[in-house]
């Protein structure tokens, strides 16, 4: 989408009375935490004065008429390592620098001259000709790369500053934008990859993403948030929904019929929380309205004065769901809302993997890339083998997986066939399809270990060596503590990091292990960061052995139906190690 340019800042509401709760500084006063509402704006943090200096959408304008032109050497520092974000630019890392160094060197060391550029599709929702774009615009200016995230959204590399304005014009051209995919921001909508074929799906809440992404996606107003800003709306929970700011889960209520069950304050990172329910029942009309008063919430009261703290889980947490409720009521909707049940969930977590059946008789067929690792010329060949068999239209789910709609039975194992043709497995073992793995040091500036090419490494050494599991077990590989693959949610979850080897006394490449974790994704499931041993970490060179080790125990001693995240909670600990 097209931006105009916008005034530095954004008008902030007048100043309300310090709460309570608020810190005592010098002389007794209330010290702020930089909340706009409580009229707490000084001092600021580096990145606050940034975004106060220039409204970072305006950014865009000096891509266009300067940077593009004059190439990376011309970019204002606080352009490139910030406002770039607002349009889904990062630098990437500059290659042969070591994690060891990640937290040493300066930024414009760790800078290459070119970008990680994120592609925004809200819902995990595309048509042919938009992957056919995406694809073009990976081969031509991204060397090829084509990460699909577990943001449903494709992520390429390679990309330099004086390509941008002609990628933006092609992506615009079917639909598609970069706007706001990083920063400061509301991110891409999280939404069911499967919504509107889906058989159990009772509403399809697709008309409110669209109608958010239309209407505050690149709105000044709320383009200074204090830091990024996710959500989830989906009828069915196939969505992390409570590792997001704000979620929306399908719910029947005895008296009003089919809503939404709202939750807010989850995120992970370096201090996990998951989101909480505020026990309301919100109607499919009414969502939109709902999360503007949530984002205003955050905007408003979000802590800004530690960037540290400035996620909305840090304000519910500290509020409580009572008084978050309260003040979402009577300061922002201006209304009540209805109080609602909580969500029932399914038997078994919703998996997209395979042939299934959609509610108009025709089929989806979900496919599992090794760690959201694809590529331009990979998807050119799915969009070409999706149009043999008469689909229209793809979806990425928030898994790292790829989904083709409206295949007629009869094609069904065709496109399967096909699928692993090109790489993408749809029968895959439950190693490929429970893997998943961040960017890593290969781009990540933040990353301290490699992670796409050590998550191929395992699922190839567990494939041969237990090849027969019949157990779900979710493996996320995170290159840094950032848990941008949800580490602690996963029942076996490596957060990166330098380990010493016991051979040679070096410090290498390896990771902590986080055990048992998960969400509340299926009836009694309980959601959890599982549990943390104390000092249990493994060098990358034995991660595999380390894996293969804890799930054969896990195989030996486990009761009958016994999930890997149960049996962690109880197994002796020298089996998980």
């Amino acid at each position: 989408m097209t931006v105009n340019t916008v005034p530095a800042g954004n008008a902030a509401p007048a100043p309300r009375p310090a709460s309570r709760g608020a810190r005592a500084g010098a002389g007794g006063r209330p010290r702020g935490e930089g909340q706009w509402a409580l009229g707490h704006r000084e001092p600021l943090n580096p990145n606050e004065r940034s975004k106060k200096d220039d409204n970072p959408l305006n950014v865009r304008a000096r891509i266009e008429s300067i940077y593009a032109h004059r190439g990376f050497d011309s970019i204002d520092p606080a352009d490139l390592r910030g406002r770039f974000r607002w349009f889904g630019l990062y630098t990437q890392r500059k290659p042969g620098i070591d994690g060891g160094r990640t937290a040493i060197l300066e930024p414009e060391e760790l800078d290459d001259k070119y970008f990680m550029l994120r592609i925004r599709s809200d819902g995990g929702q595309l048509s042919l000709a938009q992957l056919r774009t995406i694809a073009s615009i990976s081969t031509r200016f991204g060397r090829d790369t084509a990460d699909i995230t577990d943001r449903q959204n494709i992520q390429l590399h390679w990309i330099r500053v004086e390509d941008v304005p002609q990628i933006w014009q092609e992506l615009e051209a079917v639909g598609l934008s970069t706007t706001e995919a990083c920063g400061d921001t509301p991110r891409v909508v999280l939404g069911s990859p499967i919504a509107g074929v889906a058989e159990s799906e009772v509403l399809d809440p697709t008309e409110a993403i669209t109608e958010i992404t239309q209407r505050f996606i690149g709105d000044p107003s709320l383009s200074n948030l204090p830091r990024k800003f996710k959500t989830s709306i989906s009828w069915l929970p196939d969505t992390p929904y409570e590792a997001n700011d704000v979620s929306f889960v399908g719910v029947i209520h005895p008296d009003h019929g089919p809503g939404f069950d709202l939750w807010v304050g989850g995120g992970l990172s370096t201090n996990p929380m998951l989101a909480q329910r505020l026990g309301v029942w919100v109607p499919l009309h009414e969502v939109v309205d709902v999360w503007h008063g949530v984002i205003q919430i955050f905007r408003d009261y979000g802590y800004r004065r530690l960037r540290t703290r400035a996620r909305l889980k840090f304000l519910v947490a500290d509020w409580g769901v009572a008084k978050f409720r309260e003040i979402l009521e009577t300061e922002y909707l201006k209304r009540a809302l209805i109080d609602g049940p909580s969500p029932d969930l399914p038997e078994k977590p919703i998996d997209h993997i395979g042939v299934h059946k959609q509610w108009d008789g025709k089929y989806f067929v979900g496919a599992a890339p090794l760690a959201g690792r694809s590529s331009g010329t990979q998807l050119a060949k799915v969009a070409d083998l999706a149009e043999r068999h008469g689909s229209d239209r793809v979806r990425l789910t928030p898994y790292q997986k790829l989904i083709v709609l409206d295949i007629a039975e009869a094609d069904t194992e065709a496109v399967v066939r096909g699928l692993q043709a090109v790489g993408l497995e749809a029968r895959p073992s439950n190693w490929r399809r429970g893997t998943m793995a961040c960017t890593g040091i290969e781009f990540c500036k933040l990353a301290i270990v490699e992670t796409k090419a050590r998550a191929a490494e395992l699922v190839e050494h567990l494939e041969a060596k237990v090849a027969e599991l019949d157990a779900d077990i979710s493996i996320h590989l995170n290159g840094c503590p950032n848990a941008c693959a949800r580490t602690q949610v996963a029942d076996i979850g490596l957060k990166g990091m330098l380990v010493r080897d016991d051979a040679t006394g070096d410090m290498v490449e390896g990771f902590q292990i986080h055990l048992g974790g998960g969400l509340g994704m299926a009836a009694g499931q309980n959601a959890g960061f599982g549990r943390k041993l104390r000092g249990l970490k493994t060098t990358a060179a034995d991660l595999p052995a380390y894996v293969e080790r804890v799930t054969n125990h896990y195989l030996a001693g486990r009761s009958t139906g016994e999930s890997f995240a149960h049996w962690v909670l109880r197994a002796p600990e020298d089996e998980l190690r």
